[in-house]
């Protein structure tokens, strides 16, 4: 009997390349904002198929503030509109949604559709499909070691304590990031979880993916050796 590929365990994919997708047509930039959307949908569907267990999409930065406030308003309000009116396609494909990220900081439509999606999704028991939402890999350490201070702690600190104090330490680190539209750097994501995760970066904008590119993910990763520091 073949072997069958091995496949990472948890996947992080940053998504890039929404608003040149738009610009290539003369669209705004929300139509690549919305076409993102539906190239998630194909690739979670594909990674469930693929065995993936886990898959952190990085949604909205810390830094993404930035932007105009035209385009934060609209990636707030498409985030009310679609992410809890997904839940069939959630329900259907077995799909549980969590998130990651400082959420008392978002809109509180925004934050209310969040805590209602990862309610609706809970007893799902297929792929988990995390969203990154005002999330910085920074940030994310240092409310973990805030954390850890407010528990009046006065040991030495260790990286798995601090590991246990991440926004969801029940989930594994990620073994493989990948970003797409040939952009050739980490932005500020899982930046703990990334200290080993193996890196891909493809050159096809986000709005194009679909089913074959998790596909070519799979196979690089099965072609790599993790060493992890270590000697083969």
């Amino acid at each position: 009997m073949e072997e069958k590929p091995v496949v990472p365990t948890h996947l992080g994919i940053i998504m890039d390349g929404n608003g040149r997708w738009a610009q290539k047509r003369s669209l705004p930039r929300t139509a690549g904002h919305l076409q993102g959307l539906k190239a998630l949908k194909k690739v979670i569907k594909e990674a469930s198929v693929q065995g993936i267990g886990f898959v952190t999409f990085y949604v909205f930065s810390t830094e993404n503030w930035k932007r105009s406030n035209q385009e934060v308003s609209y990636l707030m309000g498409l985030l009310v509109s679609k992410l809890h009116g997904e839940l069939s396609f959630y329900n259907q494909y077995n799909i549980r949604i969590l998130v990651r990220g400082e959420l008392s900081k978002l809109p509180p439509d925004v934050s209310k559709v969040i805590q209602d999606t990862i309610f609706a999704t809970s007893a799902n028991t297929g792929i988990t499909c995390i969203l990154a939402i005002n999330y910085g890999g920074q940030d994310e350490i240092c409310r973990a070691v805030n954390r850890l201070l407010s528990e009046g702690t006065e040991k030495t600190i260790t990286c798995t304590d601090i590991r246990n104090h991440l926004d969801l330490p029940e989930i594994p680190p990620v073994d493989m990031i990948v970003r797409s539209a040939n952009e050739r750097r980490l932005s500020n994501f899982l930046l703990w979880d990334s200290a080993y995760a193996e890196l891909g970066f493809y050159e096809k904008l986000w709005p194009d993916w679909d089913s074959e590119d998790v596909q070519r993910i799979c196979a690089d990763f099965s072609a790599r050796v993790r060493k992890f520091g270590g000697v083969q």
